[in-house]
């Protein structure tokens, strides 16, 4: 079994049978490695990216692989030419870090990707590094895609479902719109579902959608499919936001936030950050009457019981009556607070323009680090 985030919400325990696995390990066959090539994984061995096609590709073809303990993208190409690496695994953000890095002349042929990957960063990435063999999957843990049909189909964003006809059928997507990703599930697509509930096995699949009997494995990611068929991630449905190649279930931060005693309410939910993937995490806060916003006790229940990449980027305090507006120079969002988890402080980035008077000394200007 392995626990992950889904668009249902809080982790589960999806059930990985042997067929899984071994269509997990063929990924890096199929893409064209041998057992004469050297596997560079350098994420996290819980992501079956890592462990089921990383790994398990690497036993398989009877490949060398070669781990690293933490992702070091100053370290990262020394290792591939120490361990005469050809092939590296990866998602999107460590290509867009590995950029950041001085230009050298790698001995890698081949590269694979679970999360995806800008456009911008995928050329730059190539410009800078040379004639790196680009090859991207889209999978799901509990619902393998490497080898599976698929259709995308029309959604109503309103309704947070899909879109139906008079017949009661689900209607496909005309190229260049975007469409919820389903896959057909069958003895050669089966789907095992999730330990425990059956509710939430049962929320994770659509039935009646083309024709009587049918039954679909609802991925909840939305993609565009251009006219020369290539796939492009745009983007996910339900409580769920993806940040650092994780996905964040926005019930648990804000359970974890609504824990303390001066928050009333809690509302978590993922904004876009230009020149990064995914999105970012912003909470925004209503306190309880006759309280007052307490930073360190924050600190300390977030980064208590939050991963590194579920905690919030993002504080927006809200006051009743009292409008807070601070215009960016990102031009996307009203923000009032910039945490820093990392150092356990909290930065305000200009005054707040209120009608009341607040006080909050522990608030400084600095830099928002992303």
């Amino acid at each position: 079994m392995y626990f992950f985030f889904s668009t249902l919400g809080l982790p589960k325990a999806a059930v990985i049978t042997h067929l899984q696995i071994l269509k997990g390990a063929a990924g890096l066959w199929a893409f064209g490695a041998t057992a004469d090539d050297t596997v560079y994984i350098t994420l996290p061995l819980y992501h079956s990216a890592a462990s089921l096609l990383g790994i398990g590709g690497c036993i398989e073809l009877g490949a060398t692989c070669v781990l690293r303990k933490k992702f070091s993208s100053s370290q990262f190409w020394s290792d591939c030419k120490k361990y005469n690496v050809t092939v590296i695994q990866y998602i999107g953000e460590l290509c867009r870090y590995l950029c950041n890095q001085p230009v050298v002349n790698p001995k890698v042929h081949l590269a694979q990707i679970g999360n995806g990957v800008r456009s911008d960063v995928w050329r730059e990435f190539l410009g800078r590094f040379g004639a790196i063999k680009m090859c991207e999957f889209y999978g799901a843990t509990e619902g393998t895609f490497l080898f599976s049909p698929f259709d995308l189909i029309k959604y109503d964003f309103k309704k947070d479902e899909p879109i139906r006809n008079r017949h009661g059928w689900c209607e496909k997507v005309k190229k260049g719109e975007a469409g919820l990703l389903i896959s057909k599930v069958n003895a050669k697509n089966p789907f095992f579902g999730y330990a425990g509930s059956k509710k939430h096995t049962e929320k994770k699949l659509l039935c009646e959608v083309f024709k009587k009997g049918d039954i679909y494995f609802n991925t909840g990611d939305l993609m565009v499919q251009d006219q020369e068929n290539f796939l492009y991630f745009w983007d996910r449905i339900g409580d769920t936001y993806r940040w650092k190649g994780e996905n964040v279930a926005t019930t648990e931060v804000s359970d974890v936030i609504g824990m303390l005693d001066f928050i009333q309410e809690a509302n978590v939910y993922g904004v876009p950050v230009p020149d990064h993937e995914g999105k970012a995490g912003m909470v925004s806060v209503i306190l309880k009457p006759n309280k007052s916003l307490d930073l360190e006790q924050m600190y300390e229940q977030v980064v208590t019981y939050l991963p590194g990449y579920a905690c919030p980027l993002f504080l927006r305090l809200q006051v009743i009556y009292i409008y807070c507006a601070i215009h960016l120079n990102i031009h996307i969002f009203e923000k009032v607070l910039f945490p820093d988890w990392s150092s356990g402080q909290v930065f305000q980035v200009t005054p707040f323009q209120v009608k009341e008077t607040l006080t909050l000394s522990c608030l400084f200007m600095t830099h928002v680090q992303l």
